[in-house]
């Protein structure tokens, strides 16, 4: 299947000069919506998976089909204050500022396999971080992998020694 022609460019959103690359009308196909979900699952193979994470927002979309599929659970990565229970935090680096992520300090035991997914990888920033928070809790990442990649913002290279698998490439 041809997942592009389902990945539409919105001009200058957020902020002008940055094209954003809109995957709803992907997720509102069913044949599209099935055929990506295996498409994400086959990139694992037959490696165990213990759990799926999923950054905020756009991993909370096919993190938790992964995980159903992979008979995994979900565990939920979020931006500071929005989860309830005890975290850990990760802060790291953008291009102006700095930003931070959370993981319940339970939410991923000691050795378990990982497979980390984010809709989109764009600069990596925090795909990388959160596998840090993986690594933290004991975890270990299996794969990173990613609906979609915008190669020119070179996420993958902030991912060196983690194995990353990209759907889409723009």
């Amino acid at each position: 299947m041809d997942f592009k022609k389902f990945v539409r460019d919105i001009p200058d959103f957020p902020k002008p000069g940055v094209s954003f690359k809109d995957i709803t009308p992907l997720l509102k196909d069913p044949e599209a919506l099935k055929a990506a979900s295996d498409a994400l699952v086959d990139f694992i193979g037959d490696q165990k998976i213990d759990k799926v994470v999923g950054m905020e927002s756009r991993g909370f979309f096919y993190g938790p089909i992964l995980a159903v599929a992979l008979k995994a659970g979900f565990v939920p990565v979020r931006k500071v204050g929005k989860l309830p229970y005890k975290k850990i935090s990760h802060t790291y680096d953008l291009e102006y500022g700095t930003d931070t992520l959370e993981i319940h300090e339970d939410a991923i035991l000691k050795g378990e396999k990982v497979l980390v997914h984010d809709d989109v990888l764009a600069t990596g920033g925090t795909a990388k971080a959160t596998c840090k928070l993986v690594e933290a809790l004991g975890g270990v990442v299996v794969q990173c992998n990613f609906l979609l990649e915008i190669t020119a913002l070179q996420g993958a290279a902030k991912l060196v020694g983690y194995e990353v698998k990209s759907l889409m490439r723009f």
